[in-house]
């Protein structure tokens, strides 16, 4: 299993100052349709409303199609689960609050099909990985930004 978390703060000097609901709702788009902001993600698109809250989606990431169960947590996270492709898991959104100051955390626990835990291939998909997703909290906060500094509009699926 892979486990990697990465947490990068939300505000920087000379950037739109957002919110938690700013934060949120960009979380939401992105949990929607994250194809703004998710470089290496070709397709994205909802399958399934299960409720308010909750829904599936059917995603292409470096060429490998997925279908994930997306669940909300209001103001605080975005849970993606993988159920079915050739990399399964959990990846989490969470806006955390230090201090007054509000963090973005990335965090997944994934398990490649085929690969030994601890072996080498696996240690190299997971360097490419952290990569990939390290870029993917800064783009998604990139984009968050865009949209709260009026560059990019987007009306809101998901409240």
């Amino acid at each position: 299993m892979i486990y990697v978390t990465h947490r990068l703060p939300v505000n920087e000097t000379g950037e739109p100052t957002l919110d938690r609901t700013a934060v949120w709702q960009g979380l939401v788009m992105k949990a929607d349709n994250a194809l703004p902001f998710v470089p290496a993600m070709s397709h994205c698109l909802v399958t399934a409303r299960l409720d308010d809250v909750t829904f599936e989606r059917e995603i292409e990431l470096f060429g490998d199609r997925y279908s994930e169960r997306v669940s909300l947590q209001p103001q605080q996270r975005v849970i993606f689960t993988r159920i079915s492709g050739p990399v399964l898991g959990t990846i989490v959104n969470d806006i955390e609050e230090d201090e007054g100051e509000l963090f973005l955390r990335f965090s997944f626990a994934l398990v490649l099909e085929g690969l030994h835990s601890g072996s080498p291939e696996e240690a190299a998909y997971a360097e490419e990985m952290t990569t990939q997703y390290i870029a993917a909290v800064g783009a998604t906060l990139a984009a968050i930004r865009r949209v709260a500094g009026g560059e990019a509009s987007v009306t809101l699926p998901i409240s």
